[in-house]
């Protein structure tokens, strides 16, 4: 799973340690939400499986170096059922976690996400978690478009989302455990 993660982002400005950091920053917030060791063991494998749609993007758009038109986006936000087809229905737990994810990072909490417009604890924690993992490491590193903000802005942020894209409850979390997470982000820097 973590190799066919790290091909999906081949295809993107992302680099193989996006997958490596989104997975650990899950496992992270899975732990302190209390789920069983299985259940946080799964969303960490699963994690790296977010983007996996976009190997479905046309080049011209996944690989503009500028921001993106309003069209071009709505063709960048299939990503996200794009990623639930090609996982599809699975016996694997591990595979089923994963299609979860890839559909659900990018609902928000109060219904303004995509593709189901799901809000609050109609998204799966796995989603959730995912969701405020991807947006952090986003946020901390380059990108073509744009310069990682400072852990200060970023923080701001999240906090500011709290109750709009992030759930209030993984909020709180992420800023107990934000220490962890900064060690993860520096071990597995790009």
């Amino acid at each position: 799973i973590q190799r066919l993660a790290m091909a999906g982002e081949m295809r993107d400005h992302e680099t193989g340690n996006h997958v490596i950091r989104i997975a650990k920053y899950s496992r992270i917030l899975a732990d302190a939400s209390c789920f069983p060791t299985e259940i946080s063991s799964l969303i960490e494998k699963a994690a790296p499986m977010h983007d996996i749609g976009k190997i479905g993007i046309p080049d011209t758009i996944l690989l503009k170096p500028g921001r993106l038109t309003d069209e071009e986006m709505d063709v960048m936000r299939t990503h996200a059922q794009l990623g639930k087809q090609l996982l599809g229905d699975h016996s694997s737990l591990l595979v089923q976690m994963a299609s979860s994810i890839a559909v659900t990072h990018h609902e928000k909490w109060d219904g303004s996400g995509y593709p189901n417009g799901l809000s609050g604890e109609s998204i799966p924690p796995e989603g959730r978690i995912t969701a405020l993992a991807d947006v952090f490491d986003a946020l901390s590193t380059s990108r073509p478009y744009k310069e990682p903000w400072s852990i200060d802005k970023i923080t701001g942020f999240i906090n500011e989302q709290s109750g709009i894209h992030f759930d209030p409850k993984l909020v709180r979390l992420f800023n107990e455990n934000l220490d962890e997470i900064l060690e993860i982000q520096q071990q597995y820097q790009d």
